[in-house]
């Protein structure tokens, strides 16, 4: 039985490889851009564990920052995809100003946050 499961996960992880090769180059690059969002996050929430959060609003601002921009880059990224029909009238140029625009407001509030 378990001799199965483990080749089905190789099975698994060579068509999600080979899958991924087949994606564009620019949406790579907003997958490596969630990623580093996301770590950042990450790093915080372990930084707050080992010294501690004695200015909670600024940890909250910081990872809420991450968090919200990882968030707006997945959006992004399901916009720019020419394989989504929903989005197929959407220019790549709007989109992009979209994320911009939202990530100004979004860092606009954190920084009012942050007091």
């Amino acid at each position: 039985m378990a001799k199965s499961s483990s080749t089905d996960a190789v099975t698994l992880i060579r068509s999600l490889r080979s899958a991924y090769a087949a994606t564009p180059t620019n949406l790579k690059i907003i997958d490596l851009y969630v990623v580093f969002a996301i770590a950042t996050a990450l790093i915080q929430w372990i930084y707050m564990g080992i010294v501690g959060s004695f200015p909670f609003n600024s940890f909250l601002s910081g990872l809420l920052s991450c968090v919200g921009t990882a968030v707006l880059a997945v959006c992004l990224r399901i916009q720019v995809n020419k394989e989504n029909k929903e989005f197929k009238d959407l220019a790549p140029e709007r989109a992009f100003a979209d994320f911009v625009l939202c990530n100004l407001v979004l860092h606009l509030v954190i920084m009012n946050f942050l007091g």
